[in-house]
């Protein structure tokens, strides 16, 4: 049975208070920032302390409103998408089309040791190349009824998308939103050293799905090895096993597909983010509606459903975001960064890769988005990097390990606690659940990134 345990706005708001407090304990401080090819980039060897700016009990009660601004995009992303999602799940589409899969999996049990490594390959592959991950808030709407009707719990169901992207994320070889930028930032060709980066992404992904595979053939032995056992019906509901698949339905499944694919070439070639893509998914929910026939009215009532869904996991993103708000109002982040990136030097160059890896790390607590810290930390790394002796691929792959690893856990995540939230998983459930794959992806990190001290593997 699942103990009561704290709730996500509760941990949160701990998380909060702990920012606010450090604003008066850490010295201010601020590096200058230049804009540079439309990217805001910060200036080695500029840190200077500026005024104290503790934050008080008034900039504590501003920080949630900040907070639900500063995220807006995201936040209008879940609620836009979730609605759309409704109405594609209010088709009967995803449930007929799921059935589908599930009567192959009963008939062929080779076929169902199969379903969840393949898929995990997919969102690895996706987290690899155009750096998936609000849209796990998307795919958990199908993975979480996939997996509750395959006999596994919501772990399961978010571990499919979730732990899959975050391994091609970390790992990634061309992810234009941290490799990319990164490499540029770092004045190195970008696609470059793709050879080793394919074999870390291998290993990560190989890694993940391990891990998730041994857990659940720990269920399918004993289902009270789930941290949920006792209270996976009220979670959420499996796939309706009544659906017909007609050729609307199949229709719908065609056009989600292709929607799959046009998202993935939009944001590796045309620059898609959250704007094009919730006008693409609300596009499909609405051609699939009018293909099903049905209705506006209903059309209406299951947006309206998905969206007020979506709504707890919408405020906690935007409570999430208030951290950091804290932090950078108490101009404490760059303090931060500048205590952190300076520990790096004092150590053999196999050792110092491992500090910047871990300072990496440590920053994305504070800077969770991939893309916001390669601009604020990769111009301090770099002739960091060359004064050590490291190469500039290392310095950009411990960079790509610190900012993907802790994005499963971190509380300061909006994408983390939202998903978390959906799946109504306790944050403190989550954590014990997953701690021993961060343990062996920090291990396996380390190794790779030790590696090129010691074999020529950067062109």
């Amino acid at each position: 049975m699942l103990k009561k345990s704290p709730d996500a706005l509760v941990i949160i708001s701990v998380v909060l208070l702990l920012f606010l407090g450090l604003t008066w304990i850490i010295p201010a401080g601020e590096y200058q920032r230049i804009l540079e090819n439309g990217r805001t980039i910060v200036v080695a060897g500029t840190y200077q302390s500026v005024e104290p700016a503790p934050q008080g009990l008034g900039d504590l009660l501003v920080a949630p409103i900040k907070g639900l601004v500063a995220a807006s995009h995201i936040i209008s992303f879940v609620l836009l998408v979730g609605g759309a999602f409704s109405i594609i799940t209010a088709t009967g589409a995803l449930d007929a089309g799921l059935n589908s899969i599930l009567r192959l999996a009963k008939e062929n049990p080779a076929f169902k040791k199969m379903v969840v490594p393949v898929l995990m390959v997919l969102f690895s592959l996706a987290g690899c190349t155009f750096g998936m991950s609000e849209e796990n808030l998307v795919f958990i709407l199908v993975t979480i009824p996939l997996a509750r009707s395959m006999g596994y719990d919501n772990i399961v169901g978010i571990a499919i998308p979730f732990i899959g992207s975050a391994a091609g994320f970390a790992g990634a070889a061309i992810n234009p939103f941290t490799v990319g930028i990164a490499q540029g930032i770092a004045e190195l060709p970008i696609g470059s050293g793709a050879g080793y980066r394919w074999i870390v992404w291998a290993l990560y992904t190989a890694v993940a799905i391990f891990f998730v595979m041994r857990y659940i053939r720990q269920l399918e032995k004993n289902p009270r090895k789930s941290p949920l056992f006792g209270v996976q019906s009220e979670l959420s509901k499996t796939v309706n096993e009544d659906m017909e698949f007609t050729g609307p339905r199949r229709l719908v499944i065609v056009l989600f597909v292709l929607a799959i694919i046009l998202l993935m070439y939009g944001s590796n070639s045309l620059g898609w983010y959250i704007d094009e893509i919730s006008a693409l998914f609300l596009a499909l929910g609405l051609i699939s509606a009018v293909v099903t026939r049905m209705g506006t009215g209903k059309t209406i009532k299951a947006f309206t459903i998905g969206a007020k869904d979506m709504l707890m996991a919408a405020i906690i993103i935007g409570i999430s975001r208030s951290v950091l708000v804290v932090a950078e109002d108490g101009k404490i982040i760059d303090t931060l960064l500048y205590a952190m990136s300076g520990t790096v030097a004092d150590f053999p160059n196999a050792v110092s890769v491992q500090f910047m890896f871990l300072v990496q790390a440590f920053i994305n607590i504070f800077i969770p988005s991939g893309s916001g810290q390669a601009a604020i930390t990769m111009p301090i790394m770099t002739p960091l990097a060359d004064l050590l002796g490291i190469s500039r691929q290392s310095a950009v792959l411990a960079f790509q390990f610190g900012d993907g690893l802790l994005n499963l856990i971190i509380p300061t995540s909006g994408v983390t606690m939202g998903i978390l939230s959906v799946a109504k998983i306790p944050y403190n459930v989550w954590v014990k659940w997953i701690w021993k794959l961060i343990v062996v992806f920090t291990i396996l990190s380390m190794v790779l990134l030790a590696v090129p001290e010691y074999v020529d593997v950067w062109p």
